[in-house]
């Protein structure tokens, strides 16, 4: 028996060997556990997206292309999808030039049409259906983004950004489910945004797109749990792709700026390796986002006369900056 009362080294050096013979074998116990744990579930995830059908929306560019790079990799079988035929075929090329040993290679289909005219979508979705039997897994990440005063901002406006971001994903959405419900598989994914949680000033239409894109895919979750359906929605903050460049202004015109914080935002090949992840591992809801964000985002929850005044503040900054 040792005493823990160190009167003497030799004592000391019992209380260490005491620790050392009881303590370090728990410690390394349980990183062996956890690495285990983490290492059973990479090959879960890898069961689960290898030879799945996984359809992406907008995979020509940002991070729809890097999402198809990493599908394409695990050995998903590829629907990309997208308005520009030249730019998926591009893709295409691209992803067969890949090098990739340990996962057997699916040549990708290519399906062209425009989400944001939803009277197109249900003749996608059979297409989609024709050409590969089942949807497994439905990557809704097209979409586009704004920047404008309420006051200046035409109606129109807000309606092609909510055709694109939220009427175009539900409609394709509903289109596929019943097959998915029928093979008692799926799995759903909305690429939302931050500001699907928290209004940033001059973002309303998109703001607004990405709200009801998180309430409908929240209620779709619970919706579909009967039935084995799976729904993620991965809300990222700033990343590096042209979303604001290709941003449409209050008059429906490009806005054309590269943005100061998309730039310094996450890479998208870092935003689409967290998507994948989510994917293989089923989860329900991921926010990909920077302290600040994050933050707000609980603010928004737990103090929201702050978070108000802190908007209202960053709305009089970017004003003053756009009059200077």
């Amino acid at each position: 028996m040792v005493s823990l009362t160190t009167r003497s080294g030799s004592s000391r050096l019992k209380l260490m060997d005491l620790t050392s013979w009881v303590i370090l074998p728990l410690l390394l116990g349980s990183a062996g556990v956890y690495g285990l744990y983490k290492l059973l579930q990479k090959l879960r995830s890898g069961a689960y997206i290898q030879d799945a059908v996984v359809v992406i929306t907008g995979a020509t560019s940002g991070l729809g292309k890097e999402c198809a790079k990493l599908f394409y990799e695990a050995g998903a079988r590829l629907v990309l999808c997208g308005r520009n035929e030249e730019r998926l075929e591009d893709l295409v090329r691209e992803l067969s030039r890949m090098k990739i040993r340990s996962t057997p290679i699916h040549k990708p289909h290519k399906v062209i049409f425009d989400l944001s005219d939803v009277n197109t979508v249900a003749s996608a979705a059979e297409q989609i259906l024709h050409l590969v039997g089942r949807v497994d897994i439905l990557i809704n990440n097209a979409g586009i983004s704004y920047r404008g005063t309420i006051l200046d901002t035409n109606v129109s406006v807000d309606r092609m950004v909510m055709d694109t971001n939220y009427f175009g994903p539900v409609a394709l959405t509903k289109a596929l489910l019943p097959s998915m419900i029928k093979n008692r598989r799926g799995h759903i994914v909305a690429i939302s945004s931050v500001q699907g949680k928290i209004s940033i000033p001059f973002r309303s239409a998109y703001a607004a797109s990405k709200h009801a894109t998180q309430a409908f895919f929240d209620c779709l979750r619970a919706e579909m749990e009967p039935h084995d359906i799976d729904v993620t929605v991965v809300s990222p903050g700033y990343i590096q792709t042209n979303l604001s460049v290709n941003a449409v202004t209050g008059d429906g015109s490009k806005y054309g700026v590269m943005d100061k914080n998309t730039a310094e935002g996450r890479s998208a090949q870092e935003v689409a390796r967290i998507v994948l992840s989510a994917v293989g591992e089923r989860r329900k809801e991921v926010l990909v986002a920077g302290l600040v964000p994050t933050l707000a985002v609980y603010l928004r929850a737990l103090a929201p006369k702050v978070f108000f005044s802190v908007m209202a503040a960053r709305a009089r900054k970017e004003r003053k900056l756009k009059e200077a």
